[in-house]
């Protein structure tokens, strides 16, 4: 059984409570990258986000101590070098259901942003600035193809409520095909089409070995597109991105992730065709609930 665990990126207070009320020994406690590997040898589970990051050096400090479990509070698993960890006989889990209707909803909101100029009208109106003629050249959503790139429980989401908005929906399929999603006003294309045929792209996939968007796949799109990116920073190559939103190629951006996190692409982040957040896709009362509940699941139903 597990006895001590510790929490390095916050955790809903409630879930800590329930965990430290049940007997579990739960220690409250960002490290640094070089202190995270020993200190772990003290602990049966850790619980992390975004911002800590279990890799091989990590790990291999932390072999032969007490570390049985990584969870991962969220989606993406890309900070944890799972392979490596398995190898070493310690168990890695993530809540992947939990936040997925706030990224959803986000990926929504960045999107109207883009679409009505939200984020730089509401930036110069502080400014006291009255722009009314350069903020009302918006488009609507209603009739335009949604690309949405990673079709998984975000995407499907995603998917589900751009159709709701009058929008037909464009994806592909890598692996196993979902069920029950295509319809008249969403279908499953070749990623050449969807490049070639989408008004706006909204990224919700894992990242990869290269970016999704980039100078080659920005090319195939069509003149005036707008990307929404609640993915991974890594899905985006942020400079022609960058270059793309100077030459009018793309129209707007809506982005909650960056290549580097609290230290992201400033230019791009202040772009007035950018709509930007600081990774709060899962940033909701309503996720951080279900995400403490479903962390209590997994490290009481733990049995390794």
């Amino acid at each position: 059984m597990l006895k001590r665990v510790l929490v390095t990126d916050g955790m809903d207070a409630s879930a800590v409570a329930k965990l430290r009320e049940d007997g579990y020994e739960v220690t409250e406690q960002f490290y640094e990258p070089d202190a995270l590997g020993p200190a772990l040898r003290d602990f049966d589970a850790v619980i992390i986000r975004s911002a800590t990051k279990i890799k091989e050096p990590q790990i291999d400090a932390a072999r032969g101590g007490k570390l049985k479990l990584i969870i991962r509070a969220g989606v993406g698993m890309d900070n944890i070098a799972i392979p490596c960890a398995e190898a070493a006989g310690i168990a890695v889990r993530n809540t992947p259901r939990a936040s997925s209707n706030a990224v959803a909803e986000l990926a929504l909101a960045l999107l109207f942003s883009c679409a009505r100029s939200i984020s730089i009208a509401g930036h110069t109106m502080r400014e006291n600035k009255w722009e009314k003629k350069a903020c009302s050249k918006g488009f609507e959503l209603s009739g335009k193809t949604a690309g949405v790139i990673g079709y998984g429980r975000i995407g499907q989401l995603v998917g589900a409520k751009c159709q709701a908005l009058g929008m037909n929906v464009l994806s592909t399929v890598h692996r196993n095909k979902p069920e029950g999603c295509e319809c008249e006003t969403m279908k499953f294309v070749s990623m050449e089409e969807l490049l070639a045929g989408s008004d706006v792209l909204i990224l919700c996939a894992p990242g990869g070995e290269r970016p999704l968007v980039d100078r080659e796949s920005l090319s195939k799109m069509k003149d005036g597109v707008v990307i929404v990116n609640v993915s991974r920073g890594s899905n985006v190559d942020e400079e022609a991105l960058l270059e793309a939103l100077e030459s009018g190629k793309v129209r707007a951006a809506g982005l909650d992730v960056w290549m580097s996190e609290k230290t992201p692409n400033w230019a791009l982040a202040r772009h007035p065709a950018v709509s930007c957040t600081p990774h709060i896709g899962a940033g909701t009362k309503e996720a951080q609930k279900r995400i403490g509940q479903e962390l209590v699941d997994l490290v009481e139903g733990f049995s390794g």
